[in-house]
């Protein structure tokens, strides 16, 4: 009988400002290094205020990483230094590896009722492909496959497998695993993982107990003020739930519809040297980023790269 994977610590996602003055909830990111290896940062950029979001993400360098944005409400205009433009809207998904090097800009544009939606995951990339060859993949949503099933669960899968059916992304290095699912009212998700992973959900609508342990003090709580004393084992919009190990998750939505992100990978377990949009394993590394983007010297590949 497989073992259920127990909550290890919840965190609360928190305001914070990127880019040229976006206003996002940023769910995990540096001061949490190592504890979601080989996952960095997830920002959640939902917003009702257009002025909170349309300055968006000019033009700036990435190396030594992946980044994935998911759209769930207006759009994303996308362009970059290999010569890859476009827009990614509602259930679109931009797999960017930067690998050695690229220059790009992401600008986020509100839909009908003014508003816009999407998230951010940054995962690290192993010393050995640090500086490879940068890739793009623009996935459609027509692309993304979504499972149901015998319990009226419903999985988009992005990355990974559900019942047979494989997501469009694959061969990535970390081997990750990336759902968008969505729990009926007192329903449950019952879910395999990859032992040894490291996994974690982000709730995006709903209530729900992501676990079958319902001690609201049997984890570690990160995130909330020292006025917060109802403390539960019922998570809400914003708090992302990392796991310990294990062989599954069992996820159950309370009186409501229930809908979260469940992302899973592979650890690198290697050294970290980390500065704004660049991840390397050094301090050296770091500074011959930063030195060869003032000298112009920091694309190593000028050719587009499509799938």
């Amino acid at each position: 009988m497989s073992s259920a994977r127990k909550i290890k610590t919840v965190f609360r996602s928190r305001p914070t400002i990127e880019g040229a003055g976006v206003h996002l909830r940023r769910a995990f990111g540096f001061d949490q290094v190592p504890r979601f290896d080989p996952f960095l940062m997830l920002d959640d950029f939902r917003s009702e205020d257009p002025s909170k979001f349309l300055p968006g993400f000019p033009w700036h360098p990435h190396r030594g990483i992946e980044t994935i944005t998911y759209v769930v409400e207006g759009s994303v205009e996308h362009g970059d230094s290999m010569g890859n433009t476009g827009e990614i809207t509602v259930g679109d998904v931009q797999w960017m590896t930067a690998g050695s090097g690229i220059i790009h800009q992401e600008m986020p544009k509100a839909n009908r009722s003014g508003r816009m939606g999407g998230f951010q995951l940054w995962a690290n990339l192993p010393a050995s492909m640090k500086m490879a060859e940068p890739r793009y993949r623009g996935v459609p949503s027509g692309q993304i496959p979504e499972v149901t099933l015998d319990t009226g669960v419903k999985v988009k899968v992005i990355c990974g497998e559900v019942n047979g059916v494989r997501g469009p992304v694959r061969d990535i290095a970390v081997d990750p695993r990336y759902l968008d699912v969505t729990v009926p009212a007192g329903a449950t998700f019952d879910h395999p993982v990859q032992k040894g992973h490291t996994v974690f959900s982000y709730v995006i609508g709903g209530k729900g107990y992501f676990n079958d342990d319902r001690d609201a003090f049997s984890h570690e709580a990160i995130g909330s003020s020292y006025f917060d004393i109802d403390r539960n084992c019922l998570f809400s919009d914003g708090d992302l739930i990392l796991y310990e190990d294990g062989e599954k998750v069992l996820i159950s939505a309370k009186d409501s519809v229930l809908r979260f992100l469940l992302v899973s990978g592979r650890p690198i377990g290697e050294p970290i040297a980390w500065y704004g949009p660049i991840v390397m394993n050094t301090q050296e590394e770091l500074r011959i980023a930063f030195d060869e983007y003032r000298s112009g010297n920091f694309i190593k590949h000028k050719k587009p790269s499509l799938d």
